[in-house]
């Protein structure tokens, strides 16, 4: 991927897209591969980072939800098994089968929890993952060995699936490029055009230069999440809000606090949520809360209250209680949640996580809802939507079964293995320079030459796009991250060509705003 090309193509005054998607997270960037593969002509603009939101500070999990079978939603469980199948078979190099237990503390959940995992197993049909089973106390032991012993009569074991949020948007970026798409990201949708009240385009800015462009489009898809409202207030200033602000939170600790290889999870937390305790990329990640806020904000902040919960809860339940010197780093996400009935107040824990495909007076598709792993089927519903909507030619989805790029078998527990087909083309670069070998700062997986690859082939434009993103420096140690932004800034420079007191600027201003941002992932806060 290439960004200068593609701001080249978003320049043609003389260009009408069929397809012009708002929002590069999740959402959006599978609404552009479902549009691509289908033949349209498509572009999405994102104003920041590819998955700079949300997107990437999710729980890491590709699953059904346990939690809806309590609430009675099947079809959600269903249409999200179904979903994760699908996405464990087109991206095996990035979603993996990952063992949970539920440890079993009074006599009656093992048998509560164990029919109602054998319906989750029933649900997910031939795309299941692997049986569900009730465990003795000794083999609950032997599967979390950091598991609190006193009480414990045993677990019931069942399996869901675990991915690495960032790559997987970095993966279906550069698949909707593969398949004729032009992305972009730094380009910021300032406003709607509209022709006798019918939306005709966008009017967008590059953030990079400042210019901005008229942008003709057949139809627009406001895929933007939790901002939501913010594009649809552009269409109709007195268009009623629709979304509801909550946010998750999670902590990393180290990878002691989880020995092995499977994960936990607590049915019923203080909050209605569950708890989890997974183990990734050699840590230990503990979440999520579920508090609402009162707006959307591009850098969330853990409030104390969230990561004192976590602390507490995971302290019941692991033989070690972790502290707050135990954190190596905190992060923040906002739910995409569409108010029911247009009810902006109350708890949102118990919100649905459907989404909701909505069109405007003047045409203005608008996605909302839904979460990572339904991301395809969301994308084909509004796709077969904007298709109506801008008088397209009739084509179905084509991603039920299509391989995502990166897409190989042939995959191992290394760090480079999340590049899946695209490992060879990493290596390569690393072999350019003698230091692009070595490690990019110490107590990190990740080696200098990746820095220049994410410039290269994946569209990285800022040392945070690279420790937040294209690797995951910043969300397994935010100290360590911080180390690492000085050596990510000169190879970046080096890649842009820049020199002299052009280079100098760019490099202290790139540590300064990465440092500012870590800071928040640090706690307590320094």
């Amino acid at each position: 991927m290439n960004r200068d090309e593609m701001i080249k193509r978003v320049a043609d005054g003389n260009r009408q897209w069929d397809v012009v998607i708002i929002g590069g997270g999740a959402t959006g960037l599978g609404v552009a591969v479902d549009a691509a593969a289908r033949g349209y002509d498509t572009l999405l603009l994102e104003q920041h980072d590819f998955a700079k939101g949300t997107s990437s500070r999710s729980t890491k999990l590709i699953h059904g939800g346990v939690r809806y079978l309590k609430q009675g939603n099947v079809a959600l469980v269903l249409e999200a098994l179904h979903e994760r199948g699908r996405l464990r078979r087109n991206a095996p190099h990035l979603v993996k089968n990952l063992p949970f237990v539920v440890p079993v503390y009074d006599w009656w959940e093992g048998p509560f929890y164990g029919v109602g995992l054998r319906l989750y197993d029933m649900l997910a049909g031939k795309l299941g993952l692997g049986p569900s089973n009730n465990l003795s106390r000794e083999e609950t032991l032997e599967r979390i060995p950091t598991i609190e012993p006193d009480g414990l009569k045993g677990g019931v074991e069942y399996y869901d699936a675990q991915f690495d949020d960032a790559r997987l948007a970095v993966s279906l970026a550069r698949t909707a490029v593969d398949l004729g798409a032009t992305v972009t990201n730094y380009a910021r949708v300032i406003s709607l055009t509209k022709s006798d009240s019918a939306l005709t385009g966008v009017l967008v800015r590059d953030e990079e230069t400042g210019s901005d462009y008229e942008v003709r489009a057949r139809v627009v898809v406001n895929a933007t999440g939790p901002f939501s409202d913010i594009i649809r207030s552009m269409d109709d200033r007195d268009a009623a809000p629709i979304m509801r602000h909550s946010q998750g939170v999670h902590i990393v600790l180290g990878a002691e606090f989880l020995r092995g290889r499977t994960a936990v999870m607590v049915p019923s937390t203080d909050d209605g949520r569950v708890l989890f305790a997974i183990p990734w990329h050699d840590r230990t990640l503990i979440g999520t809360t579920d508090t609402p806020v009162p707006r959307s904000a591009l850098e969330p902040r853990p409030l104390d209250q969230e990561v004192t919960f976590l602390l507490e809860h995971a302290a019941r339940y692991l033989t070690q209680d972790p502290t707050p010197g135990d954190i190596l780093s905190m992060f923040a996400g906002l739910r995409p949640l569409v108010a029911p009935g247009g009810d902006a107040g109350g708890d949102t824990a118990a919100v649905s996580r459907e989404h909701v495909v909505h069109v405007s007076p003047s045409g203005l598709v608008t996605i909302a809802g839904g979460k990572w792993t339904t991301y395809r089927k969301m994308a084909e519903d509004t796709i077969d939507a904007a298709a109506a909507v801008g008088g397209l030619p009739e084509r179905r989805a084509a991603t039920a079964d299509l391989k995502l790029r990166g897409y190989t078998e042939d995959v191992d527990e290394s760090e480079i293995d999340i590049y899946g087909s695209d490992r060879s083309s990493v290596e390569m670069v690393s072999q350019e320079k003698p230091d692009y070998g070595q490690p990019l700062v110490d107590g990190l997986p990740y080696r200098r030459g990746e820095v220049a690859f994410a410039v290269r082939s994946e569209m990285a434009r800022t040392v945070e796009d690279v420790l937040a993103r294209r690797t995951r420096a910043l969300l397994l140690d935010a100290r360590a991250s911080i180390g690492a932004a000085d050596v990510t800034a000169q190879i970046m420079a080096d890649e842009f060509a820049l020199s002299g007191t052009a280079r100098e600027t760019w490099i202290a201003d790139q540590v300064a705003s990465f440092n500012s941002v870590a800071s928040r992932y640090i706690y307590p806060e320094g």
